[in-house]
C-alpha cells in the first residue's frame, strides 16, 4: 500500500504541482487525474508519468496537438487494462498534429492498444503492447494501430500477443517503422492501402505472419504503393493462427515470413529471412484470399515488386494447407520443400492493364516457384529466369515540418 500510495503522490506531484489528493488516491483516481491532464494540456506540454503500474478500468484519450506523454520505461510505467470495463482501445488519439507516446506500456487492453485516427506527425517511441496470457483469439486486435494519419514514425517499441496485427498502418502515408520486436502476433507488422512506407531494423518472429504489405477492397484508399522493407530479420514465425474467424488476416497461413498482397511498387531488400515453415516470402493476388473483392475501383494484382540482395534459409518445410487453401500449399509441397519465393502466377488478363512486373535478384542461393494458381498448377514452374531483372530503387521516405525536424532512415 506505501509503494502504490508514493507512486500516486509522484504522478499527482508531476500533473499538479501538490499532493492534497495522495492520501486517498486510487487506480481510479489516477486514471481520472490523468486524462484531466490530457484534455488541459497544451501544445508543447510534456506529461511525465513515473515508475508504477496502474489499473484503468476505463480508456484514455488524446484530443490536442502538440503533447507528449512520456514514462519511465516501457518495464517501469506500465498501464494495465486487464480489469477494463468500457471502450475497445486503452488509448485513442484523434485528428491532430504532433503527439508523441513513449517509454511505457500498455498490457492487456479490451481491443486495440492505441488506436490514431487522422493524425499527424505522430510518433510511438519505446513503446510496450502486450497481451499477457499470451496467443489468444481473445487478445484486442492491433498493438499499435494508425489510420488515415500522416507522417507516422513507430520506433524501439514490441507488440506481443495482437489477434489481429502486432504493428498495422492503414490509409496512411509517409511512414517509418523501425527497430522494434514483434512476436507472438498473427502478424508482426501490416502495411495496408498506404503510400510511401520504409520498414527496416525490425525483429520479427514467432507470429503467424512476419511482415505484410497488403491492398484491400472495400476501403476509402484504393491503392497501396511504395513500400521498402529492409534490413529486417523475420524468422521462425510459424505460430498457428489465432485471428477471429471470418477476416483475411485469419487466413494467413501459420509459417509465412513475408508476404505481398496486390500491392504496387514494393522493394523487398537486404533482409534475414529465415524458417519461416510456409514460406519465406510470397507474392500473391487478391485471388490467393479465396475471397471476391467485388470492388470496381481497387487492383487486385501485384506490380513492379523488386526482390533483391536478400539471403533466405531454412523455411518451406512444413507448409500450412488449412489457410488460403486456394493456394494450396499441401498439396505443393507434395512435391517437397516450398521454394523460399513463391509467387500465385495471377496477373491482369486484359491487354491495355498494366502487366505484373515481378522482379528477383542477387538473393544468393534462393529459389523460385509460380505456383500457377489461376491454371490451378497446370504450369507450375520454377523458373526464376522470366524474373532476372530489376526495377528502379524506391526513394526512401522523409519528411519534414514547420519546425525543421524531419524522418529519415
Amino acid at each position: 500500500m506505501r509503494a502504490s500510495l508514493y507512486r500516486t503522490t509522484a504522478l499527482v506531484l508531476l500533473l499538479y504541482g501538490s499532493s492534497a489528493l495522495a492520501q486517498n488516491s486510487s487506480d481510479t483516481e489516477f486514471r481520472k487525474q490523468l486524462q484531466v491532464q490530457l484534455i488541459k494540456a497544451n501544445p508543447g506540454d510534456v506529461i511525465d508519468l513515473p515508475a508504477g503500474k496502474w489499473s484503468l478500468g476505463r480508456p484514455l484519450s488524446i484530443n490536442k496537438a502538440g503533447i507528449t506523454l512520456r514514462g519511465a520505461g516501457p518495464s517501469a510505467t506500465i498501464l494495465s487494462f486487464r480489469k477494463q470495463l468500457q471502450g475497445g482501445e486503452a488509448l485513442t488519439i484523434g485528428a491532430v498534429e504532433g503527439v508523441t507516446i513513449e517509454n511505457l506500456a500498455i498490457e492487456d487492453a479490451k481491443g486495440d492498444g492505441i488506436k490514431a485516427k487522422g493524425c499527424k506527425e505522430l510518433t510511438l517511441r519505446n513503446v510496450r503492447v502486450e497481451w499477457t496470457s499470451g496467443a489468444s483469439e481473445q487478445n484486442g486486435g492491433y498493438g499499435l494501430y494508425p489510420v488515415l494519419c500522416e507522417r507516422v514514425l513507430i520506433e524501439r517499441s514490441q507488440v506481443m500477443g495482437a489477434s489481429d496485427a502486432g504493428i498495422y498502418v492503414g490509409q496512411s502515408k509517409d511512414i517509418i517503422v523501425r527497430d522494434n520486436r514483434v512476436e507472438l502476433n498473427v502478424v508482426g507488422i501490416e502495411i495496408e492501402n498506404s503510400t510511401n512506407a520504409d520498414v527496416y531494423g525490425n525483429q520479427v518472429t514467432r507470429n503467424t505472419g512476419g511482415i505484410l504489405v497488403i491492398n484491400m477492397p472495400h476501403l476509402p484508399v484504393k491503392f497501396s504503393r511504395n513500400t521498402r522493407v529492409f534490413d529486417n530479420h523475420i524468422h521462425g514465425n510459424n505460430t498457428e493462427n489465432f485471428a477471429p474467424r471470418g477476416s483475411v488476416i485469419a487466413r494467413v497461413p501459420a509459417g509465412t515470413g513475408f508476404m505481398i498482397i496486390a500491392s504496387d511498387e514494393v522493394e523487398l531488400f537486404q533482409n534475414i529471412i529465415e524458417n519461416n515453415q510456409s514460406a519465406n516470402a510470397m507474392v500473391v493476388s487478391f485471388a490467393a484470399t479465396g475471397k471476391p473483392a467485388n470492388d470496381v475501383a481497387y487492383d487486385p494484382y501485384p506490380q513492379r515488386v523488386w526482390i533483391h540482395h536478400n539471403r533466405f534459409t531454412g523455411g518451406g518445410d512444413r507448409p500450412d494447407s488449412k489457410n488460403m487453401p486456394a493456394l494450396n500449399l499441401g498439396r505443393i509441397a507434395a512435391k517437397g520443400r516450398l521454394a523460399d519465393i513463391l509467387w500465385d502466377g495471377v496477373a491482369p488478363r486484359e491487354p491495355e492493364a498494366p502487366r505484373t512486373e515481378l522482379c528477383i535478384s542477387d538473393n544468393e542461393d534462393a529459389d523460385f516457384a509460380n505456383i500457377d494458381l489461376r491454371g490451378k498448377r497446370e504450369n507450375y514452374s520454377t523458373k526464376m529466369s522470366p524474373h532476372d531483372c530489376r526495377l528502379t530503387s524506391l526513394p526512401p521516405v522523409t519528411w519534414m515540418d514547420e519546425r525543421g525536424t524531419s524522418g529519415t532512415n
